[in-house]
């Protein structure tokens, strides 16, 4: 056990440095992959060629011994080749060494941590993507992108490292001796050789089309079931299980198709395979036994070549296979470095600082921004629609604003910039005068205190969920921002099918297993419980009902005393104690002001507040 733990803890299963993939390299890109492991995987290669010597060598032995059973008596045998048949034992005893050796390295350093390594840094590739990276893509796919490509760049590399390195070495080792024993003897191999990489050359590109496609078939089923299992709600509340399973059934069905025209070519390679096979073994025997008859080649060397013969027999069923698995893999590797590669559009400065908040104080000077650049989007429709054009707001350090406006008036879209979700294309965004785009994103969005709408809840434990945004959080504190969140007493009914109680229980995938009005209130004990100095509302309360709104207010109100508030709100109402309203029309400013001066106006606002029914805004030509 001690031994397998040596190997099994060589390399560094999670390192903190990243790849470096290129988008367009198929060779470069398992290059990249193979950082941190390529002393290893020569020492693996440099073993697997000895071992392709040492194969080599028995099949020459055997040649030689038969030759020697022949020649010599049982008397004398030893005293004329004792020397020899001490060398050959030194070398078998050698061998299992040698085997072992390239096993424990093969199996236990390379084998399970490869993959797990590349996993592990491609995951944090994807978590540096940008939100419209996210938004093109099933996340179902993207993970089984990560997972599917981290075995076949694996299995890639092992296979070139094993099977190319052994069967380049027995071949040339194998041709020295037969070449030694007989010239003649090689024709039958050389044959074999032509005819193999004739079938090579013309099934295996099939086989790779194939599964590149069969590839890419996989990541849609997975990424159709995934999407339904993750909108179980949405397909349940419509009776939608029929259709959903049809929407399966096509990706299944084109899955199976690829599946079936693979299966096709494989069984066609199958009986090919055997076909050449036979010609090398039959070629070998009737071309020995005319040179025994002819030119009085030796007994032994007839034995070795048939061996020979025999082992390539054996050896080709592997060799087309794994030479059909590495096509296979090659084609699950381009078709993951189409997602994996992919350059962030969001990206810190090399030289990028920390924010460092000492007022809260937000500038959005001259800010152009449009989805169609910075590569947030390609459609070209989109590229035709500028949000915000010369775009400024100043809100002062601890003052709060309501943004208001209807949907597409580009209340989000600040929102998103401030978060640094997308890039400006032109202006900055500053805080404290410190331009977001020099500063990491990491260190901004720590400044940062966030309610949505759409509340999202990691599938783990209520605490975990609470204290996200502050991981270092006591018990005490956690408790404490649930009370003020008026969560604390539904979480200490709350319990899971696996025992757990309270803050231990697990929420289900993006909190399934509680109420939209439960999870929004464990979302603001998480914002509350973080305590930044920004804080942004985006329907903070839409969740929740009137009651529990109107008891949450004062905690609400505490969480923002002494915060820059930016606050999103369809009900005018919410946001009507605000500092400053500012409404927005088409990505401009139109109107801002305090909720009496607006109304005194009579301009916008004061339209869309009349217009509300019930407290929220109502549509406007």
């Amino acid at each position: 056990m001690g031994l397998f733990r040596f190997f099994e803890n060589r390399l560094e299963v999670y390192p903190e440095d990243n790849y470096n993939l290129p988008t367009d390299n198929f060779l470069k890109f398992l290059w990249a992959c193979t950082k941190g492991l390529r002393g290893w995987i020569f020492a693996f290669m440099f073993l697997t060629g000895l071992i392709g010597v040492y194969e080599s060598l028995l099949y020459k032995w055997i040649g030689d011994i038969v030759n020697w059973l022949g020649a010599y008596t049982p008397a004398n045998l030893w005293a004329e080749k004792g020397d020899s048949l001490l060398m050959m034992a030194a070398v078998l005893v050698v061998s299992p060494i040698l085997v072992g050796l390239s096993s424990l390295i093969h199996f236990q350093t390379l084998q399970g941590v490869f993959p797990m390594q590349m996993r592990w840094r491609f995951h944090r590739q994807m978590l540096g993507q940008s939100m419209q990276f996210y938004q093109d893509e099933f996340s179902g796919r993207v993970s089984a992108k990560v997972m599917q490509t981290a075995l076949a760049v694996r299995d890639t590399i092992m296979t070139i490292a094993d099977m190319l390195v052994y069967v380049l070495v027995y071949f040339v080792s194998s041709g020295i001796i037969l070449f030694h024993l007989d010239g003649w003897l090689l024709i039958p191999f050389l044959l074999w050789m032509v005819m193999f990489f004739a079938t090579v050359a013309y099934f295996i590109p099939k086989l790779k089309n194939s599964a590149s496609r069969q590839a890419d078939a996989r990541a849609l089923m997975t990424g159709r079931i995934t999407d339904a299992y993750a909108n179980i709600t949405t397909v349940k509340l419509f009776s939608h299980s029929r259709r959903e399973l049809t929407y399966a059934k096509d990706a299944m069905s084109q899955f199976l198709g690829t599946v079936h025209d693979q299966m096709r070519w494989v069984s066609r390679l199958e009986l090919v395979n055997h076909l050449i096979n036979v010609v090398l073994v039959g070629t070998t025997v009737a071309l020995g036994l005319y040179l025994w008859y002819y030119n009085g080649l030796s007994v032994g060397a007839i034995a070795a070549a048939t061996a020979m013969a025999m082992r390539l027999n054996g050896l080709t069923h592997w060799i087309m296979w794994q030479t059909a698995a590495l096509f296979e893999n090659i084609g699950t590797v381009q078709d993951g470095m189409k997602t994996l590669s992919k350059p962030h559009t969001v990206v810190d400065k090399p030289n990028a600082r920390d924010l460092l908040i000492t007022q809260g104080e937000i500038n959005f000077s001259h800010v152009d921004f449009n989805y169609g650049r910075s590569g947030n989007k390609t459609n070209d429709t989109d590229a035709k629609q500028k949000l915000l054009d010369d775009f400024n707001l100043e809100i002062k350090a601890g003052e709060k604003i309501g943004l208001v406006g209807r949907s597409g008036a580009g209340k989000s879209t600040l929102v998103n910039l401030l978060l640094r979700f997308y890039d400006v294309d032109g202006g900055a965004i500053l805080i404290d005068n410190q331009n977001i785009s020099d500063v990491t994103q990491e260190s901004l969005r720590q400044q940062i205190g966030m309610v949505t709408q759409d509340t999202s809840l990691l599938h783990r434990t209520v605490r975990e969920n609470i204290a996200y945004g502050r991981p270092d959080a006591t018990d005490e504190q956690i408790i404490s921002a649930a009370k003020q969140a008026y969560a604390w007493e539904f979480i200490q009914h709350l319990s899971d099918a696996k025992g757990n109680v309270g803050l231990d229980t697990q929420v289900g995938e993006r909190g399934v297993k509680l109420s939209g009005g439960q999870r929004q209130r464990i979302a603001i004990a998480r914002v509350m419980l973080k305590n930044a100095p920004i804080l942004l509302l985006d329907e903070a309360t839409s969740a929740l009902d009137s009651e529990v709104e109107y008891a949450i207010t004062d905690s609400l109100n505490d969480m923002m005393a002494g915060k820059t508030v930016i606050a999103i709100a369809h009900r005018l109402s919410t946001i009507a104690s605000m500092d400053r309203l500012v409404v927005m029309d088409r990505g401009q400013i139109v109107e801002q002001g305090s909720h009496a001066q607006l109304l005194a106006q009579n301009g916008v606002y004061a339209k869309l507040w009349a217009r509300q029914s019930g407290g929220f805004l109502g549509e406007d030509d």
